[in-house]
This record gives structure tokens, sequence and C-alpha cells, in this order.
């Protein structure tokens, strides 16, 4: 079968994916997700610039999301595939529906509930979330909240049924749907912008979370056979198991999620600073969507597999192969970020409204939060470990509390440097969250801290930081203030002794990381790390 044949058959939605395959193909689907995020970014920039109204814009996001959070809709996709790929492997598809029918008509009556007391709530608990808007910017802050509320009823169900069809190794049209909300964004911005201004870009998200998330996700599951009927049976065995595992992740506060909402609390007294964070987080965003969402997204179905099936070596070494191979490239990627800071922001949105000064404001934020790439990725794969074996409780306790324990160090580094101080907290609050995950598992001996290549994440820490310090010095050579023309020779110099250092750093260390990325998604095994292991199993280490 020629190459081209095997990418139109990656690109069937009826196609099965393996491992790899999904992986591949979410992240490409992500990355250009991202782009159009870029694109939807970089035009509110143009448009709206960075002040009162774009603060608004991102601050009326924050309830939505919580109520969505709450009432498990970012959740549910993550509990409801243990539980589908459960009845898949036993054969049960009627029992599959059944719960399928019940989980989305009790929970989306649930959910219709929570919009419509936040809509009328919606100013009392806007003032209490950001106490240091003017008068007009909570005003519009909550008009623009009410817009999108609705929006997560899609979200909600969208996600469910994206569960059914990731647990049948059907990846292509969930990977494509947040691409379409972005186009919407952009679409309700260009289309209705001088008419109702900012709140264009709420009715464009509106519409593209009944679209993307939802519309499409629905026509796929329907065609491999998914029916839905409405049904309140709450006896439903399976329905109870996955409130069981939901009630955890709807209780608990993961600051995966809540560093947003803690920003922008924050940072809701200057003019334009949630805006500047919004935009160095949003393409922060776009390596971690790469690397940890795309790949924790792709792994989930395969680790429940494995642990379902009864598979607990092989589902520890696929795990701890998965969190080095992303570990290490995250490290490799840090560097080049933190060294192109400056021109690949002001390249990416100093245009229109937003202004040179701007982009040194955000630039700066970004370069901090780039250091946690490595923590983000790797926190989802070890958060997806967990779910894969049916625990949700444990990583929800350790999320909440390292979340609570984080809040004075938000306030601390606050008060002590400003908004760049808000970024510090967050990278040292998901170190923690990322660390506790790891440590919880090897207590649990779902997976072994100690089976992970330390050397060679050693090798690939030592490469990160040779080449940060020599591009670095390189960016620092350039003087950048607004010309076009040094940012693009700022960030090509930058780029090209990056990949210069990261090939010498890797070659002089003997890393096996090239070898490890070329392994078509096979699990590596290190001599050492294998004997070490097997010294541990003998020691009764293995349950």
């Amino acid at each position: 079968m020629g190459a081209r044949q095997r990418i139109l058959r990656l690109l069937r939605p009826s196609h099965e994916h393996s491992e790899l395959s999904a992986t591949v193909l979410l992240m490409f689907a992500v990355m250009l997700s991202r782009v159009i995020g870029f694109f939807r970014e970089a035009y509110i920039a143009y448009a709206f610039g960075a002040g009162h109204a774009t603060d608004a814009y991102n601050a009326a996001f924050t309830l939505p999301d919580w109520l969505n959070y709450l009432v498990a809709g970012g959740t549910a996709s993550i509990t409801f595939i243990a539980i589908y790929t459960k009845f898949l492997a036993e054969k049960r598809e009627d029992e599959a529906q059944k719960t399928f029918s019940v989980i989305i008509t009790v929970m989306t009556v649930v959910l219709g509930a929570g919009i419509v007391l936040a809509e009328i709530f919606a100013p009392n608990i806007e003032r209490h979330l950001f106490p240091h808007f003017g008068p007009d910017e909570l005003s519009l802050c909550v008009h623009l909240t009410r817009i999108l509320l609705p929006a997560q009823v899609f979200f909600y169900v969208g996600g469910v049924v994206s569960a059914v069809l990731l647990s049948r190794r059907l990846f292509l049209l969930p990977a494509f749907g947040p691409l379409l909300y972005n186009v919407f964004i952009i679409l309700g911005g260009v289309a209705l912008g001088r008419r109702f201004g900012i709140a264009s870009l709420a009715v464009g998200a509106l519409f593209g979370s009944f679209v993307g998330p939802f519309l499409v996700n629905a026509i796929g599951a329907r065609r491999v056979g998914t029916g839905y009927r409405p049904s309140f049976d709450l006896k439903n065995a399976a329905f109870r198991k996955w409130v069981r595992l939901s009630i955890p992740l709807m209780l608990g506060v993961s600051l995966v999620t809540a560093d947003d909402w803690i920003l922008r609390y924050f940072a809701s007294g200057g003019v334009g600073d949630i805006t500047r964070l919004n935009y160095a987080k949003r393409l922060f965003l776009v390596p971690i969507a790469v690397l940890g969402q795309a790949t924790g997204q792709a792994s989930l179905p395969f680790f429940a597999r494995l642990f379902n099936e009864k598979r607990l070596q092989e589902f520890r070494e696929t795990v701890n192969t998965s969190v080095y191979r992303i570990t290490a490239v995250s490290f490799l990627a840090t560097a080049w970020m933190m060294a192109a800071a400056l021109p690949l922001i002001d390249i990416l949105y100093r245009r229109g409204r937003f202004h040179f000064s701007d982009s040194r404001e955000t630039a700066l934020y970004f370069f901090w939060f780039a250091i946690s790439l490595a923590f983000w990725s790797a926190q989802a794969l070890y958060a997806r470990a967990f779910y894969a074996a049916g625990d949700t409780l444990t990583p929800m306790i350790a999320s909440s509390i390292i979340t609570l324990a984080s809040l004075p160090i938000y306030a601390l580094l606050f008060h002590s440097f400003s908004v760049a101080g808000l970024t510090i907290a967050s990278d040292l609050g998901i170190f923690a969250n990322t660390v506790a995950l790891a440590l919880l598992l090897h207590r649990r001996k779902l997976v072994m801290t100690s089976a992970l290549p330390w050397k060679e994440l050693g090798k690939a820490a030592f490469t990160s930081l040779f080449a940060l310090v020599l591009s670095y010095g390189v960016a620092r050579s350039i003087p950048l203030n607004g010309s076009r023309g040094a940012d693009i020779l700022s960030l090509f110099l930058v780029s090209i002794t990056w990949a210069a250092a990261i090939a010498m750093g890797l070659w002089a260390t003997r890393s096996e990381l090239p070898h490890a990325l070329k392994s078509r998604g096979q699990r590596t095994t290190y001599p050492h790390v294998a004997e070490k292991h097997a010294e541990e199993l003998s020691a009764g280490i293995e349950p």
C-alpha cells in the first residue's frame, strides 16, 4: 500500500487507529487547531488590542468553564471512556448504549438547571470573581458570560459522544471538533464585529460549540450505530459507577483547570493584564496540547484496555515510555521557547492595537510559562493512568490539596513580582502536581517511578540547558525595538543555534531519545531500568 493510500485510510472517519496513528493524528489535529487558535488570538489582538474589553471577554469564560467543570462536562469523556471500553471488551453493546442514554439525559437536565441559575445570578457571581473590575467592565463581562453559558450543553454532550468514538478507536472526528470551534469564533468576529463589537466573538463561540464539539461527533456516533433514547434510569449500575468516578472530578479542584481562574482573579486589577497573560498562556498551550493533551487523549483508551485486560506490566511500561518521550521532548522544546520568546510573540501578535510594549510584557510571561512545559505534559499522562485504572478519587484529593496550598504562593509572588510572579507560581504548582501524581502511582504500584530512564532524562535536560545558554546568548546579541526585520533575524538565528546545540548535545551524550522517537510507538526498554525493576518485583512490589 502506497504512502498516499495509507494517509487516506487514516483520514477515514471509520478507520480504527493504533496508539501510534492516533497520537500522530491528534498531534496534527491539535497543531492545526492551535494554528487556527493563533489566528483567532491574532485577530482579537488586531481588532481589540489589550484593554478593558478584551479583559472582560477573557474573564467571561471563567463562570461557564467553572460550571462545565462542576457538572463533569470537562471530565465526562474521561470517566466514560473507561466504562464504555470495558463494555466493548466484554461484548456488552446493549448495556453500553443504555448507559450512554442515561448519562446524556440526566446530566443535560442537571447542566441546564445550572445554566439557568448562572444566567440569573451572573452579576453577583462575576462581582466576586473579579472585584477589581469597574462598573462598565463588569457589565460587559456579565453580558458576554450570558452569551457563552448555553455553549456548555454542547461541550458536555459532545464530550460524552466523543468518548464513544474514542472508545472504538475512531479518532478523526473528535480530533477536528475543536478546529471548527476556533474557526467559528473568527467568523463571528469578522461577520458581526462592526455591529456587536467584542460580543461577536462570544456569539461565534456559541455557534462553534454546537458545530464542532457537538454536531460533528454526533454525526460520527450515529454512523457507527450509536443510538440515543431519553432515559432517567437512575438505578442503572453503570451510570452509578460513572457518577462514583465523576464525583471526585466534579468536586475536586485541579490546578490544571484552576490555574486560569486564579491568574484572571489576581490580574483583574491592571488594564490589559488578563489579556496579555491570556495571549502568553494560549501560545504556551500549543506545545502542551501537541505533546501532553494529544498524547494523553490518544493514550487513555489504550491504557484502559491494557488495565482492563489485566496486562499490568505492559500497562506500566507503556505509561513510563510515554512519559519519558514526552518529558524529554518537552525539555528540548523549552529551551527554544525561552530563547525565542520576544521575537516570537512580537511576530505573532504585534499589529493593530497590540503594541511592542504589549509584546515585551507578554513575552516575559511566556518565558516563565515555558519552564513548566515538561510537567504540564507529563501530568496529563499520569492523570490518565489513574483514570484508566478506575481511580479518580486519589488524583482528585492530591490535586485539590495542591491547588489550595498554591493559593498563598500565587498571592505572595503576585505581590512580590506583580503579574510575572503569577506565572512563576503557576510553574511551581504544576511541578508539585506532577510529582504528587507520579509518587502516588508508584505508591499504588500502578506505575513505578524507578522504571523511568532517569539517566536518559538527565541527558535531555543537560542538552536543553546547553541549547538554552547558546541560543539565549544569540538572542541577546540582537537588539529588538519593534523592527520586523530584527524579529525575523533573531528568531532565525535562535532557531539555527538551538537546533545545532540540540543535535550536538544528543550526540555528545549518546542519548537514546532519537531511537526512542523512531520506535513507532512501541515500548522502549532500558537494560539498567529493567534490571532494577526486576529486583523490585522480586521483592514483592508487584501487586
